[in-house]
């Protein structure tokens, strides 16, 4: 098995500190994160630089573990990209919001966002393997909706139930279901996580 890092993709509130990916980040060493904006941070051409060069940086196969936002910055990046000649072997795609929905008003309206680049969402199939997360309760997006872009991305999906937009305010916050997703696609590719020098957590800890 080759080693793989992983790369967090969060949304547009970028790094939160009791959020999921913050603390599955802190879990598995040598694990990164794409950094926040310092400006333009709604301008989709800016996030998708920003995940573009986290890739470059990384040595070896690399898996995304986007929520939210971050995972339509991350189709919009492999729809321009592919899949970094062969490096991104999967992709961790939780709760993506529908850009044809009307958001609660604490988010930016679909007009905003069309200004900064973010329509049309690509909808072709996903150059790499993929895990849809869906709830049945996102205010974000109908699970209808997400299951059509599921299927158009070639993903496959599983089903949360109940979790809202699971962000911490619908109470994640830890989600350990995030460790055993990740762990099935590092399987699916025949990858095992890669460490940072010195650390003592087993390669295969999530498998």
């Amino acid at each position: 098995m080759q080693n793989a890092t992983v790369l967090i993709v969060p949304g547009l509130r970028d790094h939160v500190a009791d959020h999921w990916q913050t603390l599955l980040q802190a879990s598995l060493p040598g694990s990164r994160a794409v950094p926040p904006l310092t400006e333009n941070a709604l301008n989709l051409r800016a996030r998708v630089d920003a995940i573009d060069a986290q890739i470059a940086q990384i040595d070896g196969p690399v898996v995304l573990v986007a929520h939210s936002a971050g995972v339509l910055m991350t189709v919009h990046w492999a729809a321009q990209h592919g899949n970094a000649n062969g490096k991104v072997h999967g992709a961790l795609l939780a709760t993506p919001p529908d850009m044809a929905s009307a958001w609660p008003s604490k988010y930016p309206t679909p007009e905003t966002l069309a200004e900064h680049g973010w329509t049309p969402l690509p909808r072709g199939p996903l150059p790499f393997a993929s895990i849809v997360a869906a709830s049945s309760t996102d205010p974000l997006a109908s699970m209808k909706a997400v299951l059509a872009m599921a299927a158009d991305w070639g993903s496959d999906v599983v089903d949360l139930g109940n979790v809202g937009h699971l962000n911490p305010a619908s109470g994640y916050g830890p989600w350990p279901m995030a460790e055993e997703l990740l762990a099935r696609l590092l399987l699916s590719q025949r990858l095992m996580l890669a460490e940072m020098p010195g650390s003592s957590q087993p390669e295969a800890s999530l498998s």
